[in-house]
């Protein structure tokens, strides 16, 4: 199920995926030039290149469920759910929990802002979209079968934290991100692969 439920994720580059599933739904669009209509665009923090409402706009339409924190959903129009880590969220067909996503040792995104990562279930998967974060403590007891980890450093954990993650979060597949557009590049994604060979099976997306 895991495998063929990973076909259906597109890489937008940077923090942002779109998943065609039973709904089309998207994490963090940033830089994207059109796509399918969303039924669920979902934010995980106000930063320029995780919310970026001209890019929201070119997937919006008048039914799309905009899941995000406070400080985003200021920035963002339309049906919009606000949640704090530990909130869970039960839509048509995805149910969303709200999970935190924060920094242990630079001070870029604050644990007391309350930012997020989420854990989607969708069609019996649950994909674990970290967010901006570090290898956090609350990572241990996570449940995902799919996880969507950032490698780049500087503003997140670097690969070899994100290896450090992955063993503690033990998905089915491990999926890297947060590198090729800000900092970071795809030397960060194979660096992450090579670390967790015959551990955790790692794919590398192309930026579509």
């Amino acid at each position: 199920m895991t495998a063929s439920f990973a076909n259906k994720i597109t890489w937008l580059g940077h923090d942002g995926f779109r998943i065609d599933a039973d709904k089309t739904i998207y994490f963090d669009p940033y830089q994207i030039t059109e796509g399918p209509t969303a039924d669920v665009i979902l934010i995980t923090h106000d930063h320029f290149d995780h919310c970026s409402p001209e890019d929201i706009q070119k997937i919006q339409g008048p039914e799309t469920i905009i899941v995000t924190e406070k400080d985003s959903a200021k920035k963002l129009s339309g049906d919009i759910r606000v949640l704090k880590p530990g909130d869970i969220l039960d839509l048509p067909n995805i149910r969303i929990e709200a999970v935190p996503a924060y920094n242990t040792d630079k001070d870029f995104h604050p644990r007391k802002n309350g930012w997020l990562g989420f854990i989607a279930e969708i069609q019996g998967v649950k994909l674990y979209h970290a967010g901006d974060t570090d290898f956090i403590p609350e990572m241990k007891a996570l449940n995902a079968d799919i996880a969507l980890l950032p490698v780049s450093g500087t503003y997140v954990m670097t690969a070899d934290q994100a290896v450090k993650a992955a063993l503690a979060i033990r998905p089915k597949l491990a999926i890297p991100m947060h590198y090729g557009a800000i900092v970071g590049d795809v030397q960060d994604a194979v660096a992450f692969k090579k670390a967790l060979e015959g551990q955790i099976e790692v794919r590398i997306l192309e930026k579509a």
